[in-house]
């Protein structure tokens, strides 16, 4: 159980507080509700750059880094299609520092053309390193729009294309950065040996004189339902032929988000789950085989990605894994075998809230979903879950015609 006390500033911004007395440490999340998904289907890649420029100095700090690593400090964060989350870990008595510069970054940038073409040159690096140079990097970028027609999810956190980037100017930047990273736009969480009042005294000191802004409503388009198998096959010179499948899922809120979570578990957590038992030990039609979500905010997708090995053919790979698929709809889970999931679901939860800066990225997240407390339920929500359950989210998630399929075929 996380306890936490919780205000809100008159700009909106709302500031979580969990006391832990077994470290001298603190960790101070500042978590931005801004990702990908709102991003101009013309201009992507922006709140990934923005996790590259909000290092770049702010309006009274000029450097970010020196001051944090002076007082003994560590940070960093990451951008994804639902939020962007930037995080600190600091000594207790060093924690007005982070407050300083988390609050001096919101206030505003120092925005130049320098810095913004500075930081273009290192994304448009990072897309080609990671998404073109690199074999099956290009996957997201072909994969998403085949599964995603109308919710904005049909494009990676790194944007469509690199011309996007290329093309980015310094007052479409700064136009990004008073829409979206605002007070009334984030949820600050700190968790450690602090407590609430010493927290609301620093909220108000540094945060407290940054002016709400106009930020826009989320009206994304929600993705219809998909009624019709599809198909991308490309060849490039990868290692072995690969299969990648999409099937769509539901959202995070869901009440069957925790059984699709189980699924994956149950085809694809560890060396005994049945994707690697059937199809990689037993039968050796792949030398490697993994089910996962992607556990978005909006209706995410399920993606089963496989290498065939050498000499199976996509038919044989694609009817094994379709096997495998119908067994879990068509037939009830084992209660051994599911118990057996769960357990370890609830081990890293558990293992999960022993670290301070898991614990602050967690609340802040539930916080964004629209309440932390939900933080602890998520136990019981999975143990909650029946072989039923299971079965019924199955049928809907496996149909046929819910797959969007992009077949890898190695370059001879």
């Amino acid at each position: 159980m996380i306890t936490f006390d919780k205000f809100t500033l008159d700009n909106g911004l709302r500031i979580l507080v969990h006391h832990d007395e077994t470290t001298p440490m603190v960790a101070v999340n500042l978590l931005y509700d801004v990702g990908a998904r709102d991003e101009n289907p013309e201009k992507t890649g922006f709140a990934h750059l923005f996790e590259h420029l909000m290092f770049e100095g702010s309006v009274n700090i000029p450097n970010y880094d020196t001051p944090l690593q002076t007082a003994a400090g560590e940070n960093n964060a990451f951008t994804n299609n639902n939020i962007t989350n930037y995080y600190i870990t600091i000594p207790k008595e060093n924690l007005e520092t982070a407050f300083w510069l988390e609050s001096d970054r919101m206030l505003e940038l120092a925005f130049s053309q320098e810095k913004l073409d500075i930081q273009k040159k290192v994304v448009i690096e990072e897309f080609k390193q990671r998404y073109l140079n690199q074999p099956y990097g290009d996957w997201n970028l072909l994969l998403r729009p085949l599964a995603y027609k109308q919710h904005p999810y049909q494009w990676p956190t790194i944007g469509k294309e690199i011309s996007h980037i290329e093309n980015t100017t310094l007052d479409e930047v700064k136009d990004f950065f008073f829409k979206h990273y605002a007070p009334n736009n984030a949820v600050l969480v700190v968790t450690g040996n602090v407590d609430t009042e010493e927290v609301k005294a620093l909220s108000e000191k540094w945060f407290g004189d940054i002016p709400k802004r106009n930020v826009p409503t989320r009206n994304l388009t929600a993705e219809p339902k998909q009624t019709e198998y599809r198909l991308n096959e490309v060849e490039r010179p990868v290692p072995l032929n690969t299969i990648f499948q999409a099937y769509h899922m539901v959202d995070r809120l869901s009440h069957d988000y925790y059984a699709t979570d189980l699924i994956s578990d149950i085809l694809s957590n560890g060396k005994s789950a049945r994707l690697n038992q059937h199809l990689v030990n037993e039968q050796k039609l792949f030398s490697q085989i993994n089910g996962y979500i992607t556990g978005d905010i909006d209706a995410g997708l399920f993606i089963v990605t496989g290498n065939l090995s050498e000499g199976v053919s996509f038919e044989k790979g694609q009817a094994a894994i379709r096997h495998e698929l119908d067994a879990i709809m068509n037939q009830l889970t084992d209660e051994n075998e599911l118990n057996k999931v769960k357990n370890k679901v609830e081990a890293n939860l558990v293992y999960s809230e022993i670290n301070l800066l898991n614990k602050a990225m967690n609340l802040a997240y539930f916080e964004l979903l629209g309440d932390a407390h939900l933080i602890n339920a998520e136990t019981e929500s999975y143990q909650k879950v029946t072989p039923q359950q299971i079965q019924k989210v199955a049928k809907e998630l496996f149909r046929k015609e819910n797959c969007s399929e992009l077949l890898y075929h190695a370059k001879q």
